[in-house]
């Protein structure tokens, strides 16, 4: 059983993790397109994958955001619809969850 303090740090370890990446999606996002147009194909293809990819990491981020916001208010581990704990089972595997798994549902 992990105690808050150690959830708290692995959220924020991957925050870390998330920022620096976002700042890879976006550094090739801004990249000069080639001007060959079969490569700009190919490369409108990958920027729409990166950008799904990058919008993807964002609402992770935000969702970490929100628990971090939870721990400091001594929330974290309850779900924020009906107020019941969430299992460790279910913080393991997704630690910046807001809800349980029945109101997940």
């Amino acid at each position: 059983m992990k105690t808050t303090a150690e959830r708290e740090t692995q959220l924020r370890d991957r925050m870390v993790e998330l920022h620096a990446h976002m700042h890879v999606i976006e550094d090739a996002l801004d990249e000069r397109p080639t001007p060959d147009v079969e490569d700009r194909a190919v490369e409108r293809e990958s920027d729409e994958v990166l950008e799904g990819l990058g919008n993807a990491e964002l609402l992770e981020f935000r969702t970490i955001e929100a628990a971090l916001v939870r721990v400091t208010d001594g929330e974290y581990g309850l779900c924020v619809n009906c107020g019941d704990k969430i299992t460790e089972a279910r913080l393991d595997v997704l630690p910046a969850t807001p809800k349980c798994q029945k109101c997940a549902t």
